[in-house]
């Protein structure tokens, strides 16, 4: 198969930076716009991709249907790809690439498969691929070598296995330590700030972790406006290590710091409205300072349950 038409499910920060990615290189990008916000037209707009209207006309035009979503929205949004599947009677190629547990893409790979269409596991690593060599697109599953055809379109795509959940699988273990320490980064420099211990902290972790200390300043700071989404991939990451036998209970925590943030007006602000020079401290003592007004926090209901 020839790819020559990708259609992006859905232009966001990440499947707009894809598509951008691709349209740059001279391959064709549509998206189904009906009724979605005037944020994603406006990224889909951005990137040129074109807007086909329906998700029936996006099978339609589409050799390839790359899905990029909250984890929450993946089976929904397979199910209506599979029913248009279905309807216009076209066997594209559906590759799955959010943050979502190998058994989960394996029901996924089911509903596709059942219905005519062709299924690729993948999972995205970094960044939205802005810069070049800084993002990966791992792919498995039998018709994972098809997708190798878009590293002539500038993405990084690797094959590493012929089975439906392995590119999950790498995502959820790679995430755990990513955003797992981000997750705890997060509530402890919260804590030092309630203890008046900002300075003193930080000075230490400079000092015998400095590695550490640079991991912590590049990503708190562009976490807070993606926390809405981080809560659903520690869930997914949760249930992943349930089913390894595996305590799950660390990531459910790192859902609920993210659960938390989410609700602060920094969690509330979009990646595009996100302050690139506001500070760490300035961060973390807004982080602090919201979070204890808010009436449904995660971490009260949890000390309540314990009494």
């Amino acid at each position: 198969m020839q790819i020559q038409t990708v259609g992006i499910l859905s232009p966001g920060d990440m499947g707009q930076a894809i598509a951008a990615v691709l349209n740059q290189h001279g391959l064709k990008t549509i998206a189904a716009l009906d009724d979605r916000s005037d944020r994603t037209r406006q990224l889909a707009a951005a990137a040129n991709i074109q807007d086909v209207g329906s998700l029936k006309q996006l099978v339609i035009e589409s050799d390839v249907v790359l899905s990029v979503l909250v984890p929450a929205a993946a089976t929904e949004a397979a199910q209506e790809v599979a029913q248009a599947i279905a309807s216009v009677g076209k066997s594209i190629l559906y590759v799955d690439a959010n943050a979502i547990a190998p058994e989960k893409v394996r029901n996924i790979a089911q509903i596709i498969e059942s219905n005519g269409g062709q299924f690729v596991d993948a999972s995205i690593i970094g960044p939205p691929p802005r810069v070049p060599n800084r993002t990966r697109i791992y792919a498995s599953g039998k018709q994972a070598i098809e997708l190798k055809q878009l590293r002539d379109y500038g993405l990084d795509v690797r094959v590493i296995g012929d089975e439906i959940g392995q590119a999950s699988g790498l995502k959820m273990c790679y995430a755990a330590l990513t955003k797992g320490l981000t997750a705890i980064g997060t509530e402890l420099l919260i804590a030092a700030h309630r203890l008046g211990l900002d300075q003193e902290l930080w000075d230490e972790v400079s000092n015998s972790q400095p590695e550490l200390a640079k991991i912590l300043s590049r990503f708190l700071p562009s976490m807070t406006p993606k926390a809405h989404r981080w809560v659903g991939e520690m869930e997914e990451i949760a249930d992943t290590f349930q089913a390894l036998d595996l305590t799950e209970r660390i990531f459910q925590g790192a859902a609920d710091v993210y659960r938390l943030v989410k609700d602060t007006s920094l969690g509330r602000e979009t990646p595009e409205e996100n302050d690139r020079d506001r500070t760490l401290p300035e961060i973390i003592t807004t982080l602090s300072q919201e979070t204890l007004k808010l009436k449904n926090s995660p971490f009260k209901a949890d000390k309540n349950s314990q009494k």
